[in-house]
């Protein structure tokens, strides 16, 4: 596990793809309601500023808190309100001041505070499903043989921003971009397509240099779970969980585990979760 660079800096973990349909809003929730749970100051800023999915999913879940009368751990959090890059890293700075992780949820679609927040990513986590569709954003492959033919545009922006930040690291004691490709979704994938795919990633890998892990499957109890702002991890408030529910969280738990996130001192015993909040409001 790595070491946290700098404690008064909140560690940026950024879920981006250009393509939606990946599941990354729900994978975003997920994990920042998971760091929350081991005890981690979370604070999320929402890019995406027509669907804001993972706001809504967090008032959701604010609401719940509310109405049941309970407290949930979660992201202090919100939506992008500036429409300038100095504007956007003012509001990331006021809702992550004391935080130990700062997540945030990228547009599925080509945009520039999306491509600013992903080149300072800490963590950049980009979610796909197992199709060679989703595998375009960053590469190219060779219809007969499926070997990689070329970078995609999405890559080699990483790549880029990468090799500066490897610059930076020296100049400016920088943390070091982690970057993970997180494969969603691999249960409607037939074997045959699995294993070009596993073969593509572990090529490409070696040239961009990011990890791929393995991410969340495709369940129906997701899309069920979001109108009350739950997640999988929330054991009480759920009711009976299934066999593929349970399977479903230790699925959670490994992705977290693989993100290999810099954890912060466990809390005290005794010491009350951080519950979820309501958006942060403007400064007067």
């Amino acid at each position: 596990m790595r070491e946290r660079a700098d404690v008064t800096t909140p560690h940026r973990i950024v879920f981006a793809n250009e393509k939606g349909g990946t599941g990354k809003s729900t994978t975003a929730v997920h994990v920042a309601v998971a760091l929350a749970y081991q005890g981690a100051k979370v604070a999320a800023l929402d890019l995406d500023t027509r669907q804001a999915t993972f706001f809504r999913y967090c008032e959701n879940r604010a609401d719940t808190q509310k109405r049941r009368n309970t407290q949930l751990p979660g992201p202090v959090f919100d939506r992008c309100h500036g429409d300038t890059i100095e504007a956007l890293e003012e509001e990331a700075a006021r809702i992550g001041e004391g935080a130990d992780f700062i997540v945030f949820d990228t547009p599925g679609r080509d945009d520039p505070f999306a491509r600013h927040v992903a080149a300072s990513a800490d963590t950049l986590v980009t979610p796909m499903n197992d199709s060679f569709v989703d595998f375009d954003l960053i590469g190219q492959v060779d219809a007969e043989t499926f070997k990689v033919r070329k970078l995609s545009f999405y890559a080699e922006l990483i790549w880029e921003a990468r090799i500066k930040r490897s610059r930076a690291q020296i100049d400016q004691n920088k943390r070091e971009m982690d970057w993970v490709v997180v494969r969603n979704r691999t249960g409607y994938a037939d074997a045959r397509n699995q294993r070009r795919i596993d073969q593509a990633l572990t090529e490409l890998s070696k040239r961009v240099g990011f990890r791929p892990v393995q991410g969340m499957s495709e369940r129906v109890i997701y899309r069920e779970l979001f109108p009350s702002g739950l997640t999988l991890l929330d054991k009480g408030h759920l009711g009976e969980l299934g066999t593929s529910h349970l399977v479903a969280r230790q699925e959670l738990r490994n992705l977290v585990q693989n993100l290999r996130l810099p954890m912060p001192g466990k809390p005290e015993a005794g010491e009350p979760v951080r519950p979820v909040t309501k958006p942060v409001k403007e400064p007067a």
